[in-house]
């Protein structure tokens, strides 16, 4: 198996209609979780309202990170 793709800290998306219900991002990847064999997951953040979630890497892509509020 591939190692993760993403690292802690970064930036990231959902994929849309990937899965239903779900807000798009930015989320943030907070830990990266071990896999099952199928495809790697992680432990993200909404970086606006805060709701963490797993997602396997499938179900997510980079994303450009969001600037800081009050910077130029």
């Amino acid at each position: 198996m591939p190692p993760h793709s993403f690292r802690i800290g970064q930036t990231v998306d959902l994929i849309p209609g990937r899965i239903l219900g779900t807000k798009r991002g930015p989320f943030t990847i907070l830990r990266l979780l071990p896999n099952d064999g199928l495809d790697r997951e992680y432990r993200i953040e909404h970086l606006v309202d805060g709701h963490e979630r797993v997602v396997r890497q499938s179900e997510i892509f980079g994303a450009a990170p969001v600037p800081s509020a009050g910077l130029s």
